[in-house]
C-alpha cells in the first residue's frame, strides 16, 4: 500500500509540488542510524548521511513530477516514506509521455553520479582518508547509495523504474492494456525472486521491498485485464471524445460517484441507473480527459480535403 499524505508532515512546497514525510521515516531511521554508529567518530554524520540518501530520493521524484508536467500531466504531491518516495504523477496515456515521465527519475540520479564520484576522487587525491576519515566515509557512502539506487531502479521488473520503462517501451508495439499486463507478470516474477533472495540472507528489509513489489504488480494486474478488455471491446460509433476524438468502448466502465455502481454512461444518457443520478461530464477512458456529455455527440474534425492537382497543360 502507498504512503498518503495521511498521517505525513508536510515539509513544504516546491513548483505547485507538495512534499510530505511519512511518520514511519522517523522511526525506521532511528534504527537505521543507531545500527550504523560504528561507520563514523560521530553520530551526527549518521544523521547526515540518513539525510542525505533522502535528499537523493527527492531529487528522483521532482525529476519524475516536473517531466510528468513538461508533457502535460498532473504532478503536486511527493510523498518520503522508509523505502524511498513515491511522485504522485498522472501523465497524458501516451506511451512517449509516460516513458519521459519515469525515465526522468534515473536521470537525475545519473546526473549526480559524476558529480559524487568527483566529489569522492578529489576528496581521495586530497588525503582526506587519513586526515578527515568521517567525511571521507560520508563521501563515499553517499557515491555508493546514488550508484545503488540507480542500479536497483533500473532493473526491469515493476513497479521499480526499470519496468515501467520497459512497459513504456511495449506499449509502443502491445497496445496500453497488454504491456502493462506482460510488465507485471514480469514483475511477479522479479518479486518472488527478490522474496526468494530475502530468505536467502535473512533480510527483513528486502523481504519488505518484495512485499511491496508484489502487492502493486496485483493491483497494476488487475488494472491490466480491466484496460484489455476496454481495448478489445467494441466501440460507440455515434460518440467522439472531443480532446482525442476517440470512440469509447460499449459496456459498464464507467463507476457512479454516488453509490459506486458501475454502468454504461452512454447507454443511459449520463444517468446511473442504480441510484439515478446525473452526470453532465464523463471521462474518456483513452486519454482521461473530462468533457461535458452533450460535446461528445458529434463526430470528431474530418481533415481538410487535398484539393485535386489543376491539370497540366498540353504543349
Amino acid at each position: 500500500m502507498l504512503p498518503t499524505r495521511s498521517g505525513s508532515l508536510r515539509l513544504f512546497q516546491f513548483s505547485g509540488i507538495e512534499v510530505f514525510l511519512h511518520w514511519s521515516w522517523f522511526i525506521v531511521g532511528a534504527f537505521e542510524i543507531n545500527n550504523r554508529s560504528d561507520h563514523y567518530s560521530s553520530i551526527t554524520w549518521n544523521i547526515l548521511e540518513y539525510l542525505s540518501l533522502f535528499l537523493i530520493v527527492l531529487l528522483h521524484e521532482f525529476g519524475h513530477s516536473l517531466a510528468c508536467r513538461q508533457v502535460g500531466g498532473s504532478a503536486n504531491q511527493i510523498v518520503l516514506w522508509p523505502l524511498g518516495g513515491v511522485a504522485f504523477v498522472s501523465p497524458p496515456p501516451r506511451p512517449g509521455a509516460t516513458l519521459w515521465s519515469i525515465a526522468a527519475g534515473p536521470l537525475v540520479n545519473v546526473v549526480l553520479f559524476p558529480l559524487l564520484v568527483g566529489g569522492y576522487w578529489l576528496a581521495r587525491t586530497s588525503g582526506w582518508e587519513q586526515s578527515n576519515p568521517d567525511a571521507f566515509n560520508y563521501l563515499t557512502a553517499v557515491s555508493v547509495i546514488n550508484g545503488a539506487l540507480l542500479v536497483f531502479n533500473m532493473i526491469p521488473v515493476y513497479p521499480l523504474d526499470g519496468g515501467q520503462i520497459l512497459r513504456s517501451l511495449l506499449w509502443y508495439v502491445m497496445g496500453r492494456g497488454r504491456s502493462l499486463l506482460v510488465s507485471t507478470l514480469i514483475g511477479f516474477v522479479g518479486g518472488s525472486a527478490l522474496l526468494g533472495l530475502a530468505a536467502w540472507f535473512g533480510s527483513i528489509w528486502i523481504a519488505i521491498m518484495a512485499g511491496f513489489l508484489l502487492w502493486q504488480c496485483s493491483i497494476s494486474f488487475r488494472q491490466a485485464r480491466v484496460l484489455t478488455r476496454l481495448e478489445s471491446a467494441p466501440r460507440r460509433l455515434d460518440s467522439f471524445c472531443p480532446a482525442c476524438s476517440q470512440s469509447p468502448s460499449i459496456g459498464a466502465y464507467w463507476l457512479c460517484g454516488r453509490c459506486r455502481q458501475p454502468f454504461d454512461t452512454f447507454e443511459s444518457g449520463g444517468v446511473c441507473p442504480s441510484c439515478s443520478t446525473s452526470f453532465a461530464q464523463t471521462m474518456c477512458l483513452n486519454c482521461g480527459a473530462l468533457s461535458q456529455m452533450a460535446d461528445w455527440m458529434s463526430r470528431p474534425k474530418e481533415p481538410p480535403l487535398t484539393p485535386p492537382p489543376l491539370p497540366r497543360e498540353s504543349v
